[in-house]
């Protein structure tokens, strides 16, 4: 269970998206058994309580963060957002979650907008025909509503990913949400990530094993069709490779 660490950060006034640039961030080790992972967990909830919030996709980045996340604060706050679109192995997996991790408190956020509301007012399909305003709808509406309750969230965000991810630090400043956006995973590899699964034989979606290492919607999600892009099966022909999410 999470004991305080005293002294991990003596900065005075909490680190806010206010004032980031006057604090002095805290070091954290990444030649530890989780890669600093563990360590950023207990300072952020050490350091926020109540007021982060884990946005989690229930990917098996996801997974692994939610089993680390556990061992520090066995009621954290986890929201997915539940876009109605999502594959039925997706939902089948969040509720093997909740089963083994009775004390989470999991929140499906879903948008305002109904499904026949949103095609009544976009059209049909509008994943198709506008998939940025889809993901706007669905993903980053709903999530700015949660956020607005929390000074900061936790991502699975990897800097191996590629593109913008790539310059990730543990600590960022969010300016699309306003908020701090705390990334653990930083320096974990996609084989440090099914490492630590297996070892703790930890459920994780079976759409991983075929052949989709990114799940998103079902509807904007295929198979990758290079293992050197984990990605590439997002949002293919689309030129689009982020939900809006990550991209400031």
């Amino acid at each position: 269970m999470h004991t305080k660490r005293k002294g991990v950060c003596n900065l005075g006034d909490l680190l806010t998206y206010e004032n980031i640039d006057s604090y002095r961030l805290p070091a954290f080790p990444s030649d530890t058994e989780t890669k600093g992972a563990l360590e950023v967990l207990e300072w952020a909830y050490d350091t926020y309580e109540e007021e982060i919030v884990y946005a989690c996709s229930f990917g098996i980045e996801g997974i692994v963060l939610i089993d680390l996340i556990s061992k520090v604060k066995e009621n954290a706050k986890i929201v997915f957002l539940d876009t109605d679109v999502h594959f039925k192995e997706t939902y089948e997996l969040i509720a093997k979650v909740k089963k083994k991790y009775p004390h989470l408190q999991i929140e499906m956020k879903k948008p305002e907008l109904t499904l026949d509301e949103q095609a009544e007012q976009y059209g049909d399909e509008l994943w198709t025909t506008n998939p940025n305003k889809c993901c706007e709808i669905r993903k980053i509406i709903p999530l700015n509503s949660v956020l607005s309750g929390s000074t900061a969230w936790i991502s699975g965000l990897r800097r191996e990913q590629g593109g913008a991810r790539a310059n990730t630090e543990y600590i960022n400043i969010d300016k699309k949400f306003k908020s701090i956006k705390v990334c653990p995973l930083i320096h974990w590899t996609w084989k440090d990530v099914w490492r630590y699964a297996h070892k703790n034989q930890l459920d994780y979606n079976v759409l991983h094993d075929n052949g989709y290492p990114s799940i998103g919607c079902r509807t904007c999600t295929q198979p990758a069709f290079s293992m050197d892009d984990l990605r590439s099966g997002r949002w293919t022909g689309k030129g689009k490779t982020e939900c809006g999410l990550h991209l400031q």
